[in-house]
């Protein structure tokens, strides 16, 4: 894992990274096209298509979102590389909302979050890595984001079969996001876990969502604890 002077972006290995970043983009790419076949086998069971549209979201949130963000700070030098990529995933994603030909195995007209999650997933890893110097902090909203918001969906989904808030969903993703915090950033991480857990019942439409939401609280919780001498 490599550490930067707090303020730094630009890496020596820009090239490598680039290299680096390509397998992971196809990966993720290879994900949302997967979730396709998922889509179709879930239909021939009978579920509606707003269920199987949304467990593939979630599916998208951890198998893309998630488990790139835990392997980042491993494979970079800086956030840089990572961050341009995933806003290039952000336009992707836009691109069918723009046209009117949506994804739609996980895609929907009514809102364009996952776009929003590209873009807080860039800005997130951007700026605590900058800001700290270390990715491991900028791990912390990421995961949040990825694997506690889909704890919250997968948990809606089986029980009101629609998209819709439920406190039971927002305990399921502190049961998730806990472990992370605590992991990553001991009690701080503690409090982003919580606070993240709780901000993701609202959203104010179209731009702040819940993942939005979630990366700003965390975010904020950590740089906060920072600024106070506790990180």
């Amino acid at each position: 894992m490599s550490t930067l002077s707090p303020g730094a972006i630009i890496t020596d290995n820009l090239l490598v990274e680039i290299l680096i970043a390509v397998p992971l983009f196809l990966y993720v790419l290879g994900v949302l096209a997967l979730t396709k076949y998922v889509y179709l086998a879930l239909k021939r069971r009978g579920l509606s298509d707003g269920v199987v549209v949304y467990y593939n979201r979630k599916i998208i949130h951890v198998m893309a979102g998630g488990v790139v963000a835990l392997v980042v700070p491993y494979l970079f030098t800086s956030p840089l590389v990572p961050a341009v990529f995933a806003l290039i995933l952000a336009v992707i994603t836009y691109i069918p909302h723009r046209t009117g030909k949506l994804l739609y195995w996980f895609q929907v007209k009514d809102n364009m979050y996952e776009v929003n999650f590209c873009f807080a997933w860039s800005l997130a890893l951007l700026l605590l890595w900058v800001i700290f110097g270390n990715p491991i902090y900028a791990v912390i909203p990421l995961t949040f984001m990825s694997f506690g918001d889909a704890a919250t969906g997968v948990i809606r989904n089986a029980i009101y079969k629609r998209r819709t808030k439920s406190w039971l969903g927002n305990l399921g993703m502190f049961v998730v996001t806990l472990p992370i915090g605590i992991y990553y950033a001991g009690y701080v991480g503690l409090v982003a876990a919580l606070i993240a857990s709780l901000v993701e019942h609202y959203e104010i439409p179209p731009l702040l969502d819940d993942n939005v939401l979630i990366t700003v609280s965390s975010l904020a919780v950590l740089v906060t604890s920072k600024l106070l001498g506790f990180l």
